[in-house]
């Protein structure tokens, strides 16, 4: 039976995890074919995401967590979960659901079509126009001063195959940036388009 790991970052969602967690526990009870796991990473959250999330693994062995000791920002830390993972395919998402849980079935249907990289790529955003267009500015830098064209309107929400996970693993990189990475050394790539939703809490 294949793997799947999920694994989601997070930082003050108490708001959010349960949900989370629980939607993602129901997917997979449809998908009864995989087995999985659902890792999250908390980057110091000085809330109660982290007694929320130990609570529940205390109830379900497919969760696990990783507790930071300091905020590792949103591209360290999401590459130190994906390294952590044990699945045939990983699934990055952020726990905050601007990352839908519902692509899921799509990312793995893609993957059993024989693609190793399943790209969640933002075709729309109900997000507010000020972040839209300070991200839009964020990452037309990035662009322009990449050696390596980067991929528009991908957050890095997708799912990647074992063999390209155990590519970034041998890479020396204090500071891995994901995206890059995927523009790097991904292959065999495709797109799932989406509509980015507004943070659901917090």
């Amino acid at each position: 039976m294949k793997f799947i790991s999920v694994v989601s970052s997070c930082h003050n969602e108490e708001d959010n995890v349960e949900e989370l967690y629980s939607q993602v526990r129901s997917i997979f009870r449809d998908l009864n074919v995989y087995n999985y796991e659902h890792i999250f990473i908390d980057n110091a959250s000085q809330d109660k995401t982290v007694p929320i999330l130990k609570r529940l693994a205390k109830e379900d062995k497919n969760l696990k967590i990783i507790v930071n000791i300091k905020d590792f920002g949103q591209n360290r830390s999401p590459c130190y979960a994906l390294l952590q993972s044990k699945g045939d395919a990983v699934i990055l998402m952020a726990a905050d659901f601007q990352d839908p849980p519902e692509l899921i079935k799509a990312f793995i249907a893609r993957w059993e079509e024989g693609y190793k990289i399943v790209l969640g790529i933002k075709e729309k955003s109900k997000e507010n126009f000020v972040i839209c267009t300070i991200r839009k500015l964020y990452y037309f830098l990035i662009n322009k001063f990449s050696d390596v064209p980067q991929i528009k309107n991908f957050s890095g929400f997708g799912l990647y195959d074992r063999t390209f996970i155990d590519i970034i693993r041998k890479i020396d990189e204090p500071s891995p940036y994901l995206r890059g990475l995927v523009a790097d050394f991904g292959t065999e790539m495709t797109e799932i388009k989406f509509v980015k939703p507004k943070r659901r809490k917090g």
